[in-house]
């Protein structure tokens, strides 16, 4: 059963899903925008290119949010998964630890970048988008990050969050790949 701290973030995990797929539509129309700009009234939208690779650029962190909190990152556990039980908790904890470390270091060196270019007033060449905006983006996206495992800390260190990998190797490890019961199974298949 997840605790408290879980349940509240599964339903916090619903605004980045919904703000990555507003971003998407706005880009698609942006773009769209822009096309119909240039082809049919030959004046394309100048600052079109530059806004929707810093709207891809926020999808990116959003969604690399969402990612971790599935725990759906790429990552290599085809052996790991395949360790034995005190092992096995002991890789992922080192994994788990690691990845608070690499995302809360990443958070304090983004928070000086923002905080300088907020102090310049640097904005993008074209559209002329203050560049704190994109770069808020690697500070907002790793700072959820690190969240998003400590919060789900226990689960990672477990290996309980059910990535497909596990899931598959979980199958064929226990020699149910296709479905069917093992040989020699309770179904007395042999």
């Amino acid at each position: 059963m997840p605790g408290a701290a879980e349940r509240a973030m599964a339903r916090v995990m619903a605004v980045p899903r919904f703000v990555v797929a507003a971003l998407i539509l706005v880009s698609i129309a942006i773009n769209f925008a822009n096309v119909v700009g240039r082809y049919v009234f030959f004046s394309p939208i100048v600052w079109a290119e530059e806004a929707m690779i810093f709207i891809m650029i926020w999808c990116v962190f959003i969604g690399a949010v969402l990612v971790t909190w599935d725990g759906r990152h790429l990552r290599m556990d085809l052996l790991a998964a395949a360790i034995p039980s005190p092992w096995r908790e002991a890789v992922n904890f080192i994994a788990a630890a690691g990845f608070l470390a690499v995302t809360g270091l990443v958070t304090v060196q983004s928070w000086e970048a923002v905080t300088l270019f907020a102090g310049l007033g640097q904005t993008s060449t074209t559209a002329g988008v203050p560049m704190v905006i994109p770069h808020s983006a690697l500070l907002i996206g790793f700072a959820l990050m690190f969240v998003c495992v400590a919060v789900r800390f226990r689960a990672h260190v477990a290996g309980t969050l059910g990535t497909e990998v596990a899931d598959v190797v979980k199958d064929y490890v226990g020699g149910q790949g296709d479905g069917a019961p093992a040989p020699g199974g309770k179904d007395g298949a042999a």
